[in-house]
């Protein structure tokens, strides 16, 4: 199975854990999701694989500038259908591993997720 990560380009952290599993030799595909789209399948499996409290960044600079009547009594359908709106909610990045998925980057639990791959 391919390794998937799932962000923007311009991302600090997804430049930061392209250096690590590149330093690493292990390979990946990137999928930028705002110019390649994502979709609601897609974002419902990961809600089912971690939730949507994990998948979306509170502190985005997206999150924040919402009207408040949108940010609170968030629900999960519509937090997808925020995310789904707005992509760089997701926080980043979302490493697809198959059955396992990594929401953001922390060098310790890639390493130990990804030793001997």
């Amino acid at each position: 199975m391919t390794i998937t990560m799932y962000g923007i380009p311009n991302c600090d952290t997804i430049k930061k854990a392209r250096v690590w599993l590149e330093g690493h030799g292990i390979d990946y595909a990137f999928h930028d999701y705002r110019a390649q789209g994502l979709e609601a399948e897609r974002l419902e499996g990961w809600i089912g694989k971690v939730g949507w409290e994990v998948l979306l960044n509170k502190a985005s600079t997206t999150f924040r500038a919402l009207a408040d009547e949108e940010k609170h009594g968030l629900t999960q359908q519509r937090a997808k259908a925020l995310m789904l709106k707005h992509p760089t909610m997701i926080k980043r990045p979302v490493l697809d591993l198959g059955e396992q998925l990594l929401v953001g980057f922390k060098p310790v639990v890639y390493a130990q997720e990804l030793s001997g791959r």
